[in-house]
């Protein structure tokens, strides 16, 4: 099982959803960098259960261990570990799944690859093991920090509701996690009739780099957008991405598309800010389509283990949304796919 990502800034998540932890090792954070405990546990605050009305009821404080690769507030190069303990894990709310194969989970294909699976909250197929990857992507931004880069996300649709705003300090005032207000009340209705009907909704969540230096990436085969739809589509739950202006592009004729020049730089920013595979020094600017969620209580055909058909309704406490928790694990993939194409760039320049 492939549990890393990157050549230079590697990212190995561990753990299961009930297991006795969760978390991940960081190998390749340069030495002498000032390591931001707060930022860190901001970033799992974010992420962690929990938090809303809008979202799984779990409760778990989601408290940050650092075990390795920090001294004196400074990275010191050797591998960074963090460990989060699982508090609330209720493992005999799944006893009645151990045999069943729900629809929209992994538990068919996992039995399928491995002959054997986790039942106790769908094991490593949990969206919490998202939480080792937000721990990793804390640390990608603190070296991104020292290069002039922010990363910053937000729900941009929720169904058939769709922001038409980008005021990015409203994202983190509501729920929902959308940088327009007004859109942000919608979904949230929208959210709370899906979870009154025992169902679940899905949406689209936009993610940005800004200050990101031209001249990351490459041109042929680990093109930066390319790693970057990589690492966006690896999170759980994503069925789709685009990047700069994506499948609107198609309805486009190419000087429309085309993104002019002048004396002061671009003038558009259709590409989402790469261009033959390169950063150009605009917005880095993807999209991911984030599938409803699948644990629903409404009643659903399916088969158990033994091919047998049976109905199900998956009990206990899930989000029916899983938008507002994507953002902060879209945000911590693309810092960790730009902290790869951050220190390439800086071996290529010898420093």
């Amino acid at each position: 099982m492939s549990s890393s990502f990157g050549k230079l800034f590697v990212v190995t998540t561990w753990g299961e959803s009930h297991g006795p932890a969760v978390g991940v090792v960081v190998d390749g954070m340069p030495p002498g960098l000032p390591f931001d405990a707060a930022l860190l546990q901001r970033d799992l605050d974010r992420r962690r259960p929990g938090q809303s009305a809008i979202t799984t009821q779990r409760s778990e404080a989601d408290q940050a261990e650092v075990l390795s690769g920090v001294f004196d507030g400074q990275t010191t190069g050797t591998p960074i570990c963090v460990l989060v303990r699982n508090q609330d894990a209720k493992s005999k709310d799944y006893d009645a799944l151990k045999e069943v194969f729900r629809p929209g989970h992994a538990d068919f294909t996992y039995a399928a690859k491995y002959g054997v699976r986790d039942h106790r909250g769908s094991g490593r197929a949990s969206g919490r093991e998202t939480l080792g990857r937000v721990a990793a992507g804390a640390i990608a931004k603190m070296l991104l920090g020292r290069h002039g880069v922010t990363i910053f996300a937000g729900t941009v649709a929720v169904a058939d509701v769709v922001a038409e705003r980008r005021d990015w300090d409203v994202a983190e005032t509501n729920p929902v996690r959308c940088p327009d207000a007004a859109a942000a009340a919608r979904m949230i209705e929208v959210i709370e009739a899906a979870r009154a009907d025992k169902d679940s909704v899905g949406g689209v969540v936009e993610v940005v780099a800004r200050g990101c230096p031209p001249g990351w990436g490459d041109p042929t085969m680990e093109k930066l957008d390319g790693e970057i739809a990589r690492a966006l589509m690896s999170i759980p739950a994503l069925k789709g991405i685009e990047i700069g202006t994506g499948f609107a592009a198609t309805r486009l004729h190419g000087s429309q598309s085309n993104d002019s020049m002048g004396p002061d730089g671009f003038r558009t920013n259709h590409a989402g800010g790469i261009l033959g595979g390169i950063s150009t020094g605009q917005d880095v600017v993807a999209r991911v389509a984030v599938k409803p969620a699948s644990s629903i209580g409404k009643a659903q055909e399916t088969v158990n283990a033994q091919g047998e058909a049976v109905t199900i309704a998956v009990e206990g406490r899930h989000d029916p949304c899983i938008c507002p928790r994507v953002v902060p694990v879209a945000e911590a993939m693309l810092a960790i796919a730009l902290a790869n194409a951050c220190l390439r760039q800086q071996a290529l320049a010898g420093h």
